[in-house]
């Protein structure tokens, strides 16, 4: 895009901007939602509680934003039990941690996953 067809699309861009602002500053609702927020900012200062003070007050059971991020970062994944499939028709064993066993995916193609899984042990 050349320079002078980018100046031109930002200029148009900006007076789209700012006819939106004009209506959204003309619309009663905004006037209203403004003003509730000023006289809540206010309220606030006046008896020094921060907005999260205010969200504890109205919602106590609400999770507290960093605090709950953190614990789900340091959480350790839980180690897979070890299955052994034991198959009747050969006496073949296989013993793995999750399907992406090549045996596995080939006896579960031969005789369908439920069955396969039918033959499985947990070994802990």
């Amino acid at each position: 895009m050349s320079l002078i067809n980018e100046y031109r699309a930002t200029e148009e861009a900006i007076k789209e901007l700012q006819d939106r602002l004009k209506n959204l500053s003309q619309d009663d609702k905004l006037k209203k939602e403004l003003e509730f927020e000023g006289k809540l900012r206010a309220l606030m200062g006046e008896y020094q509680k921060s907005l999260r003070d205010i969200i504890a007050m109205l919602d106590p059971d609400a999770k507290g934003g960093k605090a709950t991020r953190a614990t789900k970062t340091t959480g350790t994944k839980r180690a897979r039990k070890v299955k052994q499939y034991k198959n009747p028709n050969t006496g073949e064993v296989i013993e793995t941690k999750g399907g992406n066993h090549k045996t596995l995916k080939e006896w579960k193609a031969k005789w369908g996953g439920d069955v396969v899984e039918g033959w499985a042990t947990l070994l802990g």
